[in-house]
């Protein structure tokens, strides 16, 4: 695993302390391929884990950001959660980790059209054609706002009614928040094909690139892949538990609902946070066998301090 920059990773002995109260022992390779962060802010926990499963490398790239503001939003509480989803590399993620938060906030909206021609500038200059699929959330006030490009995913567990949920009283319902971006999709392939791309066979984007939107992928550009989110967004309350973000890898072996039901199988035995998401990635990989990258974010609500 990589380490990454310090504007988005916890301090190495902030982790080594939280694996020694947990209590969790990871093997050294593990501990080698394992980048996680811990954040509480504003009512907020969140941590990610991630796992390059049986790739030679990881291509994946991650933001954890609780305090997010960066200064521009005056007392409005501003969080920001992301995972880049590369292929071909990983010079598109952590292009799009290190510059999409910054651009959105200046753009007020999430646009990612900034950060991806200005990607494509690099990549032509350092001759690379990397891409990057993302999933990203900001918290600002009270307010989620969720945005994807390509096949990564975000699921929220919210309580069926209005009443909040004891514990250990109800099944939380998973809901997606976003909506895959692949070539072979009816509504996707019509715009590759007036772009003057094609969809093959096999599904994919001139017969090799299975997703239609994506940061990066200076090759196939001018044939239909595009940087334009899909962007939902909606006020939190006490029905809101939980999110959880992850790569096609971590959603190719669960499905949303099973999901949902694993972490808070997880959080209603009191496992922090920080555990479930380790847990979630070590089942996605070592039992479900995940072969590809895998990368999940928990986001977990403490509605009294919110």
């Amino acid at each position: 695993m990589s380490e990454n920059s310090n504007a988005v990773n916890v301090s190495k002995e902030e982790s080594q302390r939280k694996r020694e109260v947990e209590g969790e022992e990871e093997s050294d390779l593990v501990a080698k391929k394992k980048a996680r962060a811990t954040q509480v802010h504003s009512g907020i926990e969140a941590d990610v884990a991630e796992d390059k499963g049986s790739r030679h490398a990881m291509e994946d790239a991650w933001v954890l950001l609780p305090d997010a503001s960066l200064g521009s939003l005056g007392i409005l509480r501003c969080s920001h959660f992301a995972i880049y989803d590369g292929h071909g590399g990983r010079l598109a993620a952590e292009y799009a980790q290190k510059h999409l938060h910054e651009n959105v906030l200046s753009a007020g909206l999430p646009r990612f059209r900034k950060t991806d021609e200005s990607l494509l500038q690099e990549s032509t200059t350092g001759g690379w054609q990397d891409g990057a699929t993302a999933v990203c959330v900001w918290i600002i006030g009270q307010t989620v706002f969720v945005a994807n490009i390509g096949d990564a995913k975000a699921v929220v567990a919210r309580s069926v009614t209005g009443d909040v949920v004891q514990e250990g009283s109800s099944q939380l319902k998973a809901i997606v928040l976003t909506r895959e971006h692949k070539a072979i999709y009816p509504q996707e392939r019509t715009r590759i094909q007036k772009a003057g791309g094609s969809v093959g066979s096999n599904g994919r984007l001139q017969g090799r690139l299975e997703v239609s939107r994506a940061f990066g992928d200076r090759q196939f550009k001018k044939v239909g892949v595009i940087a334009t989110p899909d962007v939902q967004s909606f006020d939190l309350s006490e029905r809101e538990h939980f999110i959880i973000l992850g790569c096609d890898g971590l959603w190719g072996v669960f499905g949303p609902s099973d999901a949902v039901e694993f972490v808070q199988k997880l959080l209603k035995e009191g496992l922090t946070v920080s555990a479930v998401t380790r847990r979630l990635v070590k089942e996605a990989v070592r039992e479900r066998r995940c072969k590809d990258n895998c990368t999940a974010i928990v986001i977990a609500f403490q509605h009294n301090k919110i």
